[in-house]
């Protein structure tokens, strides 16, 4: 089972308030779920890329199961060419809070069969930078423990 996943986070100011937007798809490239969460206001654009892929593999494990998580291949693709390439090991991690996101997804990523991490362009990602931009505009904080 093969499932795409867009990824977005953006601040406004750096830092600011902060929110993520991403899009599940199937191997087909058909929409299965979106989300836009408002993560709070003193967070980095960086911090909210991460955090973006921390809720969006939580959401993956709810929506398929303990046992189809273990079969799942996801391709995560984002436009943050920095998260992208410290997810892949392109470039070295040096901010502590950044280095503790990427230990959160390193630990929910061996639960899957595999993740892989794709940097695309900010055109082809729309519709997550959309839902970023709708949650920062609405400032809903359902569970603001959720993801850290």
């Amino acid at each position: 089972m093969k499932i795409v996943v867009y990824t977005d986070g953006g601040a406004r100011g750096n830092p600011g308030p902060a929110g993520i937007g991403v899009v599940i798809c199937n191997e087909k490239g058909e929409v299965i779920k979106k989300y836009g969460e408002f993560l709070g206001d003193d967070m980095t654009n960086n911090e909210a890329e991460y955090g973006a892929v921390i809720f969006a593999l939580k959401k993956l494990k709810l929506l398929l199961g303990k046992e189809k998580v273990k079969q799942a291949e996801v391709e995560i693709r984002a436009d943050s060419e920095l998260m992208v390439n410290q997810m892949t090991g392109k470039y070295k991690l040096t901010d502590r809070r950044i280095q503790d996101f990427f230990i959160t997804i390193w630990n929910l990523k061996i639960e899957f069969k595999s993740i892989d991490f794709k940097h695309i362009r900010r055109e082809q990602n729309k519709e997550a930078d959309a839902l970023v931009n709708q949650a920062l505009d609405n400032r809903v904080k359902t569970n603001p423990n959720r993801l850290f």
